[in-house]
């Protein structure tokens, strides 16, 4: 009877464990939100989604040239918003997440062509995780 309690006993330590691992999994992921974003960028974006956003949301990338360019500015956009986050951050990790930023940014640049021939035409999936030292 005691081994039954005791089996039962780290059985629910361990659901709760996990749930506990879990909640602070989706808590963490909740954290990025436009607050990264430049006010400047997010005025120009409002602006566009106000007028019904720009004809390249509706229009899909036929060459593969300009799906590229368009991988592009969405790596750089990426790279923009994470060194506003670290500029946020707290100044003693700044030049690590700076660095660690960078270093994503010139990954994903080198990766491109490879991620646009991976990919179904006309879509790319992106598999970029960025994390800040403010976010951990």
């Amino acid at each position: 009877m005691r081994q039954l309690q005791t089996g039962l006993r780290a059985r629910v330590l361990a659901g709760a464990l996990a749930a506990l691992c879990a909640a602070g999994a989706y808590a963490q992921a909740q954290t990025h939100d436009d607050s990264t974003v430049d006010k400047a960028v997010a005025a120009k974006q409002a602006g566009e989604v106000r007028q019904g956003g720009p004809g390249r949301w509706d229009r899909e990338d036929m060459s593969r040239q300009a799906r590229l360019r368009t991988l592009q500015k969405e790596i750089g956009a990426a790279y923009e918003e994470a060194k506003n986050a670290c500029h946020k951050g707290s100044s003693g990790g700044r030049s690590a997440c700076l660095k660690e930023a960078r270093a994503n940014y010139e990954q994903e640049m080198k990766n491109a062509p490879a991620q646009l021939d991976a990919a179904p035409e006309g879509s790319v999936q992106s598999t970029v995780q960025t994390s800040t030292p403010a976010s951990r």
